[in-house]
């Protein structure tokens, strides 16, 4: 029977099979686990081990936990750990690391060299990490989609979406795109600055998460890895999974 990897965000709802110690082929709702018809639910695959890293609400979470069993001999939790896979956290209590970030460093340091990780999801998540494993710290900030969704909330007038990125734009909805766009983009240039002279490296920009696609033309030196936290959550799996299977 074979082992799945479930990623269950907080907009974004995505599993893969584990093939080896790497995910495989993704499949993803792009408004998470409760926009899900009840046969997309009854088509979610059935196998040995189900892997899952959630850091979605804890009801969600408990529901899709419930469902998994059914379809599962085991159901396994990911949780970040203060070392794992070569792995070391920079917090003092790693058990505060969000998951997800957690999951994004380890496939990260395949690759043995400085980098900033970054997620654009409901938060926009910045890490750093040295080529020897060590994370430095990160910060957490809104994303482009949730600064657009607070303007609007407190004046209606501004559109909840729409426009197009302009260094100087000259309507409300480009205006709009530009600045909470270019904010996140601003937090990331300053980001890799301080990366770099922390590490006396320029540390690589690995971005993931359904809202980093807008982002990447304004970062044009960032490497895409949508699947980073599934190839993350395959790392953890294969470090969890008792010897012999």
């Amino acid at each position: 029977m074979s082992d799945w990897l479930f990623d269950l965000g907080n907009s974004r709802f995505k599993f893969a099979p584990l093939d080896g110690a790497a995910a495989g082929s993704a499949q993803a709702w792009a408004h998470g686990a409760e926009a899900m018809t009840a046969a997309a639910l009854d088509a979610l695959p059935r196998g040995d081990t189900a892997w899952v890293a959630s850091v979605a609400a804890p009801a969600l979470t408990a529901t899709v936990m419930d469902l998994l069993r059914t379809r599962f001999a085991h159901v396994q939790v990911a949780r970040t750990l203060p070392e794992c896979a070569g792995v070391t956290i920079a917090y003092a209590r790693p058990q505060k690391l969000g998951v997800d970030r957690f999951l994004a460093l380890l496939a990260a340091a395949t690759a043995r060299r400085p980098v900033l990780v970054v997620g654009v999801g409901t938060a926009l998540t910045i890490d750093l990490m040295d080529a020897d494993g060590r994370h430095r710290g990160g910060r957490i900030g809104a994303s482009p989609t949730v600064m657009r969704e607070a303007l609007h909330a407190r004046a209606v007038q501004l559109p909840a979406a729409g426009g197009d990125y302009a260094e100087f734009a000259n309507d409300t909805a480009d205006a709009l795109a530009s600045g909470c766009d270019g904010a996140a983009v601003a937090l990331v240039e300053r980001s890799l600055r301080h990366g770099t002279d922390l590490l006396g490296a320029a540390p690589a920009l690995l971005m993931h998460g359904g809202g980093a696609a807008p982002l990447l033309p304004l970062l044009p030196q960032a490497e895409h890895r949508p699947a980073l936290v599934l190839d993350g959550l395959a790392r953890w799996a294969v470090h969890q999974r008792p010897l012999g299977r």
